[in-house]
């Protein structure tokens, strides 16, 4: 399925979508640290003046999880709606559909990558040197993405025949921020909950970013096995779903 012209084509397509997200904003990319720098800034007032907290590394440990957890949120709903978005491409161009959601996702990686240099920043600023721990980093961002797709070719689907699917999406994206332990340590959830918590690979990926950037140490292997099982199992369903689905496209875009 990937030749040559069909990876140029998967080229263009994350370049057109990226163009298109930032062709009307005044201040362009700079909306991918303007976002995160502001939530950072809101967040840890709340929870180091309002509610004092002894963390010292607090905007470090946001970071952790406001960046994956942005690029997920922002990745999925526009994975959802790639398919009907894209309706003259699909219908008129013969290509292979699965590179639409997957087109989709990648786009977000330059806004992603932006973000990943101001985290990475942030955790140079507060004192965390570089270390060798730091060669997780493209293993865990890339199994997010894995994950990321995934889901994209999954729900892109489905609001094909439910265009209803895009709010259910924003709606899951909403309690999300509750979920994964974003201003919160994973040690206040329930042990009982625990397991089943790390089934989430974003909150999983949270986990692995603090064990590489605060700790300095590898991820955690049960959690980092378990990113990878979700991610790719999720990422195989997913092509399995597009593929069955993909038939009847035409008949209702």
């Amino acid at each position: 399925m990937w030749r040559g012209d069909t990876l140029f084509l998967l080229e263009n397509l994350v370049l057109r979508d990226f163009r298109i997200r930032y062709r009307n904003m005044s201040l362009g990319v700079l909306w991918s640290l303007l976002n995160p720098l502001v939530m950072m800034g809101v967040l840890t007032f709340v929870f180091t003046v309002l509610f004092p907290n002894p963390n010292k590394q607090f905007p470090v440990f946001l970071m952790c999880g406001l960046v994956p957890l942005n690029f997920f949120s922002i990745a999925w709903i526009t994975g959802t709606t790639s398919i009907v978005d894209s309706a003259a491409l699909v219908k008129r161009v013969p290509l292979p559909r699965e590179i639409v959601p997957i087109a989709a996702v990648l786009s977000n990686c330059l806004h992603l990558s932006i973000q990943i240099l101001l985290l990475l920043s942030i955790v140079l600023i507060f004192g965390n040197p570089v270390n060798t721990q730091w060669l997780w980093l493209p293993v865990v961002w890339g199994l997010e993405i894995l994950f990321a797709c995934g889901l994209a070719l999954i729900t892109s689907t489905l609001n094909v025949y439910v265009r209803d699917t895009r709010y259910v999406v924003e709606s899951i994206n909403t309690v999300l921020f509750w979920l994964v332990p974003v201003f919160y340590p994973f040690e206040a959830i329930p042990h009982k909950y625990a397991e089943i918590y790390q089934l989430n690979p974003v909150a999983a990926m949270v986990l692995c970013l603090r064990s590489i950037l605060m700790k300095a140490e590898a991820p955690y292997f049960s959690t980092l096995l378990k990113l990878t099982t979700v991610s790719v199992c999720t990422f195989a369903l997913g092509l399995l779903i597009f593929h069955k689905g993909k038939r009847r496209f035409y008949e209702f875009i």
